[in-house]
């Protein structure tokens, strides 16, 4: 639930918003339509409550042409909300209710662990348990299917799961958090890269708003630069983000042109209100 006012309030402080909207949302939710809605195949894995939210995001998913065969209804907790605050200038704070997400569980992992066997890519964020996190990245990575970790909303995670990811997509603030780092520029993210490469990840794709996306592997060391918009909502970029980069990889781009791609679907995204709504099609990139 979004409210868009002149700014955004302080402690204590009421404001006069402006448009309000209501619009399906979550993080895995969202990557799972961006992934969707420009051509990847998606089977999403999650929980949602025994209420109208819950039935909409299933009715709404399965119009984005996702496999919600896994998605899973909750008898006793409500379905997560967001509620988020967005300026003039596209920034926003959000505030969430796992609701139905904090209790997806092991077992709801295994019972698509064919898929995850058949899959490219398995993508992974933190709106769900940290033991459902880590045996999603075990199972994938233990029969060969490449981990991709948005590690959000941030905390720390262990050596032991970071070794396990084929790559992780961090923004400046959880790169921070992950690695004591301040990320302000190419050298900042450098060295905030190479710990993380060090822990056993791939490739680390740090996320860095405006200025684009910084990448390190063993072939690429560079600032992948992001089109300049005018931002109307950032809520959901990251997530349009990651969602469009598994696409591109999956239809076998290289490392840099699925980054600029995925750049590309980002800014196309903060033109617009919304999480779900504001995931652009094949057309609106092109």
């Amino acid at each position: 639930m979004v409210i868009h006012s002149e700014q955004l309030p302080k402690g204590g402080e009421t404001v006069l918003g402006g448009q309000f909207m209501m619009n399906p949302g979550g993080k895995g939710a969202n990557q799972a339509v961006a992934a969707s809605r420009l051509g990847g195949e998606v089977t999403f894995v999650a929980r949602v409550g025994n209420d109208v939210f819950g039935t909409e995001a299933i009715k709404g998913l399965k119009k984005q042409g996702i496999n919600t065969d896994f998605v899973a209804t909750d008898k006793e907790y409500p379905s997560g909300v967001a509620l988020i605050m967005v300026d003039d200038q596209g920034e926003n704070c959000i505030s969430v209710a796992l609701g139905a997400n904090s209790t997806i569980h092991i077992s709801d992992i295994d019972k698509v662990a064919e898929l995850i066997e058949q899959a490219s890519f398995v993508l992974v964020q933190l709106e769900i348990p940290m033991e459902v996190v880590y045996h999603s990245v075990k199972l994938a990575s233990g029969c060969g299917t490449k981990v991709v970790l948005n590690p959000a909303p941030a905390q720390r995670l262990s050596d032991d799961l970071l070794s396990s990811l084929y790559m992780i997509t961090p923004n400046q603030t959880e790169t921070t958090l992950l690695t004591g780092i301040e990320v302000e520029d190419a050298l900042g993210a450098r060295k905030a890269a190479n710990i993380l490469r060090d822990k056993g990840v791939d490739i680390v794709v740090i996320t860095m708003g405006s200025r684009g996306a910084y990448v390190l592997s063993d072939e690429e060391d560079q600032i992948v630069p992001c089109p300049q918009v005018k931002a109307i909502d950032t809520t959901a970029a990251g997530d349009t983000f990651n969602g469009a980069l598994l696409v591109g990889l999956s239809e076998g781009l290289k490392l840099i042109e699925a980054i600029e791609f995925a750049n590309k679907a980002a800014a196309c995204s903060v033109t617009k209100m919304g999480a779900q709504a504001s995931a652009p099609s094949r057309n609106d990139i092109n």
